[in-house]
């Protein structure tokens, strides 16, 4: 089997598919790893699959300027995101601007990139998500804009923002912003989660991974957990136990930053406890472009611990460990997700399947 990064390191940025004009690579999903692989019939060894891949060619990473924690002055978006709101606002202040952003959201059963200039799509950018996305055609997209003299502003993962500075020939217009990153599963899994609890994905509009501090899979509609509740999903996301084989060996998680924001949850602030429940951000700004994001958009933003920051986030220094539990969790997943993860963290699962019944009969809310 022929790849275009090292076997089993693949990030699943897709930009090799993208920049293929014979449409040779595809990308092999085994749960536990991605691939991009090469048909070499249709290959014909130009090499830009390997020029533009972010774990063959690494692109330069910067320290940052300054560090901020904050959020959106602006209270409904702060309300409505995971954290304090802080992308939110930079993506309509863009909009608003003539901007495009592009982004990723839930859309007919896949997570998957958009490029818009509409707020009423962008809206649906808000909040976490703890798995794998799918970028599809968005690096050609983008690069239209861009020849075309739009400015375009894309948040994504390190690995993605990577993968669009090697894809991109025209970036005078491109502003980049990456989201600190734990890892990410396979969306197979997080499929194969759903169905277990008789939801099929393609069936939802939107999908909560998080509220606030408040970690679980939440759907307005379908009954898939509550309130306060970890499902056994995010159980083995919080433990690094599912993410792809790749996500251990990260290159981009350090100091050292790919785009020209980067922004995560400021864990471990001093500030109020009240804001703190309403949500803070951690801004990491390495460029101009990333000071001029800021000051555009409506913030309000104080200066960061930044030992406090990098202790909390631990990605700002190296990539998540590879837990005991994970081989465990793969050799046995065929016999379910549940099942699985009921081995691996009995009391956990336990304590979820009480708390469920509890609040199936009204007793905890």
């Amino acid at each position: 089997m022929k790849t275009v990064c090292a076997k089993d390191m693949c990030a699943g940025c897709m930009a090799c598919i993208n920049m293929c004009k014979k449409s040779a690579i595809t990308i092999v999903d085994d749960y536990k790893t991605y691939n991009a692989v090469i048909d070499e019939v249709k290959c014909v060894n130009c090499g830009l699959c390997e020029k533009i891949c972010p774990n063959v060619k690494c692109v330069e990473q910067v320290n940052p300027i300054f560090w901020k924690e904050g959020w959106a002055l602006n209270p409904e978006i702060r309300s409505n995101a995971s954290s304090g709101g802080i992308a939110s606002s930079i993506i309509y202040s863009f909009i608003k601007d003539g901007g495009y952003v592009a982004s990723c959201m839930l859309n007919k059963g896949e997570f998957v990139f958009v490029l818009t200039s509409s707020t009423q799509i962008a809206e649906r950018f808000t909040g976490s998500k703890y798995v794998k996305s799918n970028p599809k055609t968005i690096y050609r997209d983008i690069e239209r804009k861009l020849k075309d003299g739009k400015k375009v502003l894309f948040i994504g993962l390190p690995c993605q923002v990577a993968a669009l500075r090697n894809f991109s020939s025209n970036q005078e217009n491109l502003y980049t912003v990456d989201l600190i990153c734990h890892g990410s599963p396979s969306p197979e899994l997080l499929k194969m989660y759903l169905k277990e609890k008789s939801v099929d994905i393609e069936e939802l509009e939107g999908l909560n991974f998080r509220e606030k501090t408040s970690f679980g899979l939440r759907s307005t509609e379908k009954d898939i957990g509550f309130s306060r509740i970890v499902d056994m999903y995010t159980y083995a996301f919080l433990k690094s136990i599912d993410y792809t084989e790749n996500c251990y060996y990260c290159r981009y998680a350090s100091q050292s930053r790919v785009s020209d924001i980067s922004l995560g949850d400021s864990w471990g602030s001093e500030l109020s406890e009240e804001e703190k429940k309403k949500g803070i951000s951690l801004v990491l700004c390495q460029t101009k472009k990333g000071e001029e994001l800021l000051k555009k958009s409506n913030l309000e933003l104080f200066d960061a611990d930044i030992t406090r920051a990098i202790q909390l986030n631990h990605q700002l220094e190296f990539p998540s460990k590879i837990p005991s539990s994970r081989p465990f969790f793969f050799e046995n997943l065929e016999k379910g997700f549940d099942f699985t993860m009921k081995k691996i963290l009995p009391k956990e699962h336990l304590k979820n399947e009480i708390k469920t019944i509890l609040s199936k009969i009204g007793i905890r809310r």
